[in-house]
């Protein structure tokens, strides 16, 4: 089971770090990046500009077909000179894939709780160090997003990751990734009015609770949305992009039987 949960985070799918950000301390707050407007919109930004053969992990490109990463890139709305917090980033498959969209002008915070610093060993200093300048690594629970100013972040993404706010690594005690109320609450601190937020996870059956997220690495979408609505959040698209309606989801994601296939939600929502 943990052979399926490391080689899952190296991938950057469930999420963790392994380094303490090199050009900041995490308790201190990191002063906003100040990007110049842009007229670029989502229909004239070539994406696909930033999956070319470079100097990123091999496994990456392994990752995007699977991952059908250009369209869930596209659907993010991310562009050049924005400020984007990628929760829960793993080994940084799309913090890469962010910081290109970005370019120069903008600014990506790549959160990993301290918790799962085994899982990732030196992938998130090995993708970041001397190599994407614009990436800032924060190694903090999810409930502390404290180094990041109030309003600055345009899109925040967490994804195949909300459901581990109930799960609890081995050695780690219940809690260590963070408490779920004041994660969202967080989440919501950070991102700027009219901002959006990208959840991405593993589908439960509905009406299941929480605690599944803890069982089988799945989530109920409707407490999801639930808790972003609390927030000040409005749903605002939904995508079927990564859906199988095959996958009952009664299956721990790991099962052979449904890895890499299983039924998969995709949310923006929109701070009002």
């Amino acid at each position: 089971m943990m052979k399926y949960i490391f080689a899952a985070l190296l991938a950057g799918g469930l999420a963790t770090a392994c380094t303490t950000p090199p050009t900041t301390d995490d308790s201190t707050a990191l002063a906003p990046v100040e990007a110049p407007a842009t007229d670029v919109s989502v229909a004239k930004f070539s994406y696909a500009s930033v999956f070319g053969k470079d100097d990123r992990p091999a496994a990456d490109y392994e990752q995007y077909e699977v991952r059908k990463s250009e369209d869930v890139l596209i659907f993010t709305g991310i562009l050049p000179g924005m400020t984007v917090l990628d929760l829960e980033a793993g080994g940084g498959t799309y913090t890469e894939l962010f910081s290109r969209v970005v370019g120069d002008s903008g600014r990506v915070y790549m959160q990993n709780p301290p918790a799962f610093d085994a899982f990732l060993g030196d992938s998130v200093s090995q993708r970041v160090d001397g190599r994407l300048a614009n990436v800032t690594p924060l190694r903090t629970p999810f409930d502390d997003l404290s180094a990041i100013p109030d309003g600055s972040v345009d899109v925040a993404t967490w994804l195949l990751g909300p459901h581990e706010l109930w799960y609890t690594p081995e050695g780690a005690e219940p809690g260590d990734l963070g408490d779920p109320d004041t994660t969202f609450a967080e989440i919501a601190r950070v991102i700027k009015p009219g901002g959006h937020f990208v959840v991405l996870d593993h589908m439960a059956p509905v009406g299941a609770p929480a605690t599944t997220g803890g069982e089988t690495h799945r989530i109920d979408k409707a407490i999801i949305i639930s808790m972003a609505e609390a927030n000040g959040f409005t749903l605002s698209e939904e995508s079927d992009l990564l859906a199988n309606a095959d996958d009952d989801g009664s299956l721990n994601v790991f099962d052979p039987a449904i890895r890499r296939k299983t039924n998969r939600f995709l949310l923006k929502f929109t701070k009002g």
